[in-house]
């Protein structure tokens, strides 16, 4: 199914001639100079063809035929190559003399009988051609192991483009293939030459830089009934070079496209087709400014802010730009480096309208109020939610949990429940670093609520008498008449820190919440009469103080502490440890909202658990 998709997407980007995408037999390289031969094959120019746009020259990506697989062995490129093979000379290569030999083999058997000016050209350059004339001024160093083509003087097209060239090179296609390998094609269902080995797709963040393979047998381990390398998974030639083509191209770098999203380690690409096959590139954008929203950029945030409410409010998709068809299939994969092949992390294929509803469930389910952030956050700042803080730096994507991304991701694009690795991490982290974010808070409600939706195991404990899991309503604010011991608890410690700040002003050097959250919110019975008899005497500062605020605090203490059970839980399971997060932040937010209301002269800061 993932090769089907992506060899039609290649047939796609060769019917709209997309820049970038090589016919079948060529490939993008990076190509740095063009030798220019006159008719005799004397050269008589070496032109600089670097792209020379950003501050440093850069190679320029040229659809050459497609280069050979190399390992120890030595063996030439057609009509191009580096400095070693081409000319015989290199810094890096201790046997280039072996390798021009080669490669000047390779072409007076390759255009033996040619009558192609271009190719009589070469082949008179290569027979007069010796290392010793790579001098200045025509040959500098900055040549030595760039990758070069040719090019007939008086003409733009480079040698490989002429039509004789091409069907050089389709002779030796068509002889490659013909090696008795043939098999019906997994992918387009042809009797065709089997591909023995696919070509590398490179652009995973993570995998060698030299390309990895997404179909690959290379031990005597994956043979089966003595079928070896490609002969197990029969794909043909001209597919195995559609797919892996369409996926480079999928890949390729640049900010310009938005087909890909790296999150971690997961590398996510995705394409669009209408109902008539055409491409999409409307329906592209919008998911890509769906999954990872731009953090700065006013007017693309504000155009998420508008899809995903006009989703919640039902309204067509179709009548808010021309460009966005409902019935638009989306095609999302997502691929992670494993040495020297790709792990598939999750592949999904749905209409644009039922991604972008499950997207506006998914915005739904971490809603918050206050909200705690100007941006609804993509995933990546969802997964750095579970990564540590550590002072003074960033949270970083190399610490967070590699799997979490893929299971996040197929979680949020099917409606399916969250992963439970990613509430067990977030209470982690918030016990470990006492960092109670908005967003960690925000994560904890959005598994808990579709868990809840859904149905989930945590369900089976409250039927067979549970004490500490409840079938109760996450709120989004501040719920009063909540009974949930772990919610209740939460707002417990809340107001228990805010007597602290109230009594001790300034002085405190650390606050309950940083000495005592983990310990509260996983063995509340162990700590809370500690808490609470400190507590009295912080009351009985205020009430010298400030009798007023004293007698306040005191009303809400006894109203929340009414609501708890007669005697504090020995333990909180993780579903209610996450109750414990919400009701902790809602309590603070609403103290934190109502003392800046009474512009109070206690002079307190914004939580922690505001984000920006």
């Amino acid at each position: 199914m993932i090769l089907q998709a992506l060899h039609r997407h290649y047939l796609h980007l060769l019917e709209h001639d997309t820049e970038g995408v090589a016919t079948f037999g060529y490939s993008q390289e990076k190509v740095s100079y063009a030798i220019v031969l006159n008719a005799v094959g004397t050269v008589v120019a070496v032109d600089d063809i670097r792209d020379t746009s950003a501050k440093k020259p850069r190679p320029r990506l040229l659809e050459v035929p497609q280069p050979v697989k190399r390992t120890a062995g030595i063996k030439p490129n057609i009509l191009w190559d580096k400095t070693s093979y081409v000319l015989g000379v290199s810094t890096s290569s201790n046997r280039a003399k072996l390798e021009h030999a080669a490669f000047k083999a390779l072409h007076e058997d390759m255009l033996d009988g040619t009558e192609d000016p271009g190719l009589l050209a070469l082949l008179r350059f290569l027979q007069w051609w010796t290392p010793e004339r790579f001098v200045p001024p025509m040959f500098t160093d900055e040549v030595l192991d760039t990758n070069l083509v040719f090019r007939l003087d008086g003409e733009r097209r480079y040698l490989h483009q002429r039509e004789a060239a091409r069907q050089v090179r389709a002779g030796l296609l068509a002889e490659a293939g013909d090696d008795g390998k043939h098999a019906t094609c997994l992918v387009t269902g042809v009797w065709q030459p089997v591909a023995r080995l696919h070509p590398p797709i490179k652009g995973v963040s993570g995998a060698q830089s030299s390309g990895a393979a997404i179909v690959s047998f290379n031990l005597d381990a994956f043979t089966s009934y003595g079928k070896e390398q490609g002969d197990n998974a029969p794909v043909s030639k001209g597919a195995a070079f559609g797919y892996t083509t369409a996926l480079n191209h999928l890949l390729r770098p640049g900010e310009h496209n938005h087909q890909r999203v790296l999150i971690g380690d997961t590398s996510v690409v995705f394409w669009a087709e209408t109902s008539a096959g055409e491409p999409a590139p409307e329906a592209e954008l919008l998911l890509d400014l769906l999954l990872d929203p731009p953090p700065d950029e006013a007017q693309e945030t504000q155009r998420v802010r508008e899809v995903l409410e006009d989703v919640r409010q039902g309204r067509p998709l179709i009548g808010r730009e021309p460009g966005l068809a409902p019935d638009t299939r989306m095609f999302v994969l997502g691929l992670a480096p494993n040495a020297s092949r790709l792990s598939v992390r999750f592949w999904h294929v749905d209409t644009l309208e039922a991604l972008t509803r499950r997207l506006a469930q998914h915005t739904d389910d971490l809603r918050l109020e206050p909200v705690p952030w100007r941006t609804a956050p993509g995933v990546r700042r969802l997964v750095l939610a579970t990564v540590p803080h550590r002072d003074g730096t960033k949270p970083k994507m190399d610490d967070a949990f590699d799997n979490l991304v893929g299971e996040l991701l197929r979680a949020i694009l099917t409606g399916s429940r969250y992963p439970r690795s990613l509430l067990a991490n977030t209470i982690m982290r918030i016990r470990a670093d006492g960092h109670v974010s908005g967003l960690r808070v925000a994560i904890c409600k959005a598994i808990l609520i579709r868990e809840q939706r859904l149905g989930s195991p945590s369900h089976s404990a409250v039927k067979c008498g549970s004490k500490h899991t409840s079938d109760e309503e996450i709120p989004v604010s501040l719920d009063t008449q909540s009974t949930q011991p772990g919610y209740l608890l939460g707002r417990l410690f809340a107001l228990l820190e805010h007597i602290q700040r109230s009594a001790l002003g300034k002085q405190v050097n650390a606050t309950i919440r940083d000495r005592y959250y983990g310990a509260a919110s996983a063995t509340p019975a162990s700590i809370f009469p500690v808490l609470l008899r400190n507590t009295q005497n912080h009351l009985a500062k205020l009430r010298k103080e400030r009798t007023g605020l004293a007698v306040t605090l005191e009303q809400q203490l006894g109203a929340i502490i009414d609501g708890l059970p007669e005697h504090f839980p020995r333990s909180l399971r993780i579903e209610d440890q996450g109750r414990f997060a919400i009701g902790y932040y809602h309590q603070t937010q609403a103290l934190y909202t109502k003392h800046s209301a009474t512009d109070s002269a206690d002079d307190e800061t914004q939580p922690e658990g505001a984000d920006a």
